[in-house]
């Protein structure tokens, strides 16, 4: 049994409730990782930097910390981050290779002051190697790891939107390396520092189909294999209103069903993983699906094990009844937005309250009664 997760701004409930996260605020993949880390009920101090207003589209994923405005040029910004690390549990950040260290911030200076510190460390090429010190986005680090090139349609790779790299290979990537080097510490009670380089975590992610090119069932090429749209059963397809359709019936019952609610006699494909029957089929499927508007695809298709979905934009999306149901999206400080994932049975995830830190937080993180008056006269 699941639990939906609560979205109210509350207290910690999650299974990470109790641990302490200092997060150095940052864009894109390290901010999303904080927000997971918060939403699993983390305690995520926030640091960040003075005179830089968040942007606009952080505002979700600066969501449920606590946070602490700090100018890290200044001895005194350092020493109360020096003095935060000693009472957390994890930290990490996303500056290029050497930032932290020239900050006086280092792993090596902070783990000799607390040797169960997990550090974590995201960057896009990783903290060493020919491309460590230059800059980059999320579509330089899926095109070097092979994800680009196998995306998109045949004639020119498109990007993914920053998913893959930035938010897959990344953050979830850090997410994982924190939890899973949490759980070493408090077997051994040594920390360690994890270097997650998108670079990295995008090529893990492509592991299924380096297996599929090794077994010579993956061609170089885009738009000509089994899961990126060269099949014609894994596919979108557009309708007689210009909305948009998918299916992926890559086993042969899910296609069975297909063919027969297209009423399509099931022998004229019997095998149809040949690639050479895909032309005919796909031409076939866009004959088809255009002649009528995606509410009829929808009502034939949509409740079976065709495996078909219609193609939702993101205000659709919100008011699917599948995503209603579920809870999947909520209204948290005005502006709707994805709801805690995943789902926990006994210890529900949830949006915890933002805020800005006060003196009974940073007692509770032990820092000194000097640097508190000091920091907040």
């Amino acid at each position: 049994m699941s639990s939906t997760p609560s979205t109210a701004g509350s207290a910690a409930t999650g299974p990470l409730h109790g641990v302490r996260i200092l997060e150095f605020a940052g864009l894109g993949p390290a901010p999303f990782c904080g927000m997971l880390l918060s939403d699993l009920g983390a305690q995520v101090l926030r640091i960040a930097r003075p005179n830089n207003p968040m942007q606009s589209f952080d505002a979700i994923l600066d969501r449920g910390r606590v946070t602490l405005t700090l100018d890290l040029k200044q001895s005194h910004g350092v020493e109360v981050c020096r003095a935060l690390s000693k009472s957390a549990d994890a930290l990490i950040e996303g500056f290029r290779p050497g930032v932290m260290e020239k900050l006086g911030l280092g792993p090596d200076l902070l783990l000799g002051e607390n040797p169960k510190l997990v550090y974590g460390r995201m960057t896009g090429w990783g903290q060493h190697g020919p491309n460590a010190h230059t800059a980059g986005h999320d579509i330089n680090y899926i095109a070097l790891s092979g994800a680009l090139h196998s995306i998109g349609s045949s004639a020119k790779p498109t990007p993914p939107l920053n998913l893959v790299g930035d938010f897959g290979g990344g953050a979830l990537y850090l997410a994982m390396g924190v939890l899973a080097a949490l759980l070493n510490a408090r077997s051994t009670g040594v920390g360690q520092v994890i270097d997650c380089a998108m670079t990295d975590g995008v090529a893990s992610l492509m592991s299924m189909m380096f297996a599929m090119r090794g077994m010579g069932q993956w061609r170089d090429e885009r738009h000509a294999n089994l899961l990126d749209g060269g099949a014609p059963f894994y596919d979108t397809y557009r309708c007689a209103d210009d909305k948009w359709i998918c299916v992926g019936a890559l086993e042969r019952p899910f296609f069975a069903v297909l063919l027969e609610k297209l009423a399509i006699p099931s022998g004229e494909y019997p095998n149809h993983w040949d690639p050479g029957c895909w032309p005919e089929m796909r031409a076939r499927f866009e004959r088809i699906f255009a002649s009528k508007p995606q509410a009829h695809w929808c009502s034939l298709l949509e409740d079976t094990d065709a495996c078909f979905a219609p193609v939702c934009s993101m205000s659709e999306a919100i008011s699917h009844p599948h995503n209603v149901a579920r809870g999947t999206f909520t209204q948290h400080s005005g502006v709707i937005q994805p709801a805690p994932a995943p789902r926990f049975s006994r210890t529900p995830s949830s949006i915890q309250k933002s805020s800005e830190v006060d003196a009974q937080t940073l007692r509770e993180w032990r820092v000194p009664d000097d640097l508190i008056s000091r920091l907040l006269p």
